[in-house]
């Protein structure tokens, strides 16, 4: 029986397929875009190379990346009698994340660390969906299966450096990424998640010093990961006051690999709302985003997905197609029920409203709206840092609603812990000033 690059058994009907098979596992936890060459091996119905075809369609977040993944799941079921358990278990879960379980998809993956802790595309798997709903602690569970067994391989600290960064264990985090980079300088995972202790640190020059310097290594990432560690590197420049060099690096790395995806698309909703949030002109850059985001279906697939677009329409001034795609959400969300229901009714729905009345100019709605999702909002998933943009969002608009008092109580905290944000202290001189505190806005200056 041959093995995987990582030393698990794997059941192939054809021996070519391993090729393939190996770049997908080497490919996708390394973020590199060769995972997709398993679809060279599509004809082989061996389980393992049929589950990871279905995956790659799952990652295409689109409403219709089930019916297309469906028929490579029912391909790995159809030849899985003569697996291993752990291929079996792989197929399992990927069939339940093509048919919408993924309290059982999550499940699988969790035994599978346990049991087969150097399965790392199982882990990296888990770590998706737990990070879609928020469960950084699941993500920390998963990772720590492996971490012995493991301990060879980069990329499974890169994995535990991110889940140990999303819990808040900044210190545990950053070693784990720094392990990750002396095993291999180019780990993009670690980069980005050393990039997220730096910048909720406050380290600021010190992390766009250290993205610069890794930047050279991101060469044959798939498109989010390549897109995703520059959008790092422009809140770097947009905190430390670098307006030329943020437009830049949106229009050189963040906006314009694959337009039509997913995730390359909410980089650059939330890049341009930023720097507009920073006193940025942005020009007409949101016509072009707006033009890719009008083209999606209401797919619906993930929440923080759907609110991203919907502020994106808005601001490219699509107010008719945003407005369809509230009334789309909200009823979407009626449909729903248990907990995923209660997630897209409680939390998305009024901040889908609140942020399409930030786009159209309805500070109070936003504020309301806004206020009320906040506390829960790591339930839609995302990381700190991406879902910081509706919190900005809800500061511009106690500000501009004149609930100054509310906004001082918000952002004050926000530039203690990052004093070297040039951008947080000249929104913070300006609110000073307008409070008739003119003696604290000078000290900001």
């Amino acid at each position: 029986m041959s093995t995987d690059a990582l030393g698990n058994p794997v059941t192939l009907h054809d021996a070519a397929s391993l090729g393939p098979l190996n770049a997908f596992v080497e490919g996708f936890i390394a973020s590199e875009a060769r995972c997709v060459d398993v679809l060279q091996a599509q004809q082989d119905p061996s389980p393992l190379v049929q589950a990871y075809c279905a995956a790659l369609h799952m990652f295409a977040e689109t409403g219709d990346a089930p019916r297309q993944a469906r028929p490579f799941i029912e391909r790995a079921r159809d030849s899985a009698a003569g697996a291993t358990a752990r291929e079996r278990r792989f197929v399992a879960a990927v069939a339940a994340w093509v048919a919408g379980d993924l309290p059982r998809a999550i499940a699988l993956h969790e035994e599978q660390a346990r049991e087969h802790p150097r399965d790392l595309a199982s882990l990296k798997l888990a770590h998706y969906h737990l990070f879609n709903r928020g469960d950084s602690p699941g993500m920390l569970r998963v990772a720590l299966h492996a971490a012995d067994a493991a301990a060879d391989v980069p990329y499974l600290h890169g994995m535990l450096a991110f889940a140990w960064e999303q819990c808040h264990f900044l210190e545990e985090a950053e070693a784990s990424a720094r392990r990750a980079i002396a095993l291999r300088r180019k780990e993009p995972w670690a980069h980005h998640a050393l990039a997220h202790v730096l910048l909720t640190q406050g380290r600021l020059a010190e992390g766009h010093a250290f993205l610069q310097e890794v930047s050279p290594t991101w060469t044959g990432l798939n498109s989010f990961m390549v897109t995703h560690n520059w959008w790092h590197q422009a809140l770097f420049a947009l905190d430390l006051d670098r307006p030329e060099e943020v437009l830049a690096l949106y229009d050189g790395h963040v906006w314009g690999e694959v337009k039509e995806y997913s995730q390359d698309q909410i980089n650059a909703v939330s890049l341009l709302a930023r720097a507009e949030l920073a006193g940025i002109d942005v020009g007409d850059r949101w016509q072009d985003v707006g033009a890719y985001l009008a083209r999606r279906g209401h797919d619906h697939v993930l929440p923080f997905l759907d609110l991203q677009y919907l502020y994106g329409l808005a601001k490219s001034g699509r107010e008719v197609a945003a407005r369809g795609w509230l009334a789309s959400i909200e009823s979407h969300a009626l449909s729903r029920s248990g907990t995923e229901g209660v997630v897209w009714q409680r939390v998305c729905v009024p901040a889908a409203r609140g942020l399409l009345a930030h786009a159209l100019g309805d500070w109070k709605t936003a504020v309301e709206a806004l206020g009320h999702a906040l506390p829960r909002l790591v339930e839609i998933g995302g990381s700190h840092a991406q879902r910081d943009l509706f919190a900005q969002v809800h500061l511009d608009a106690l500000v501009r609603s004149g609930h100054l008092g509310g906004a001082q109580n918000l952002l004050q905290p926000q530039l203690r812990a990052q004093p070297e944000s040039r951008r947080l202290k000249r929104q913070a001189a300006r609110l000073y000033a307008a409070l008739g505190l003119p003696s604290v806005a000078a000290r900001l200056q």
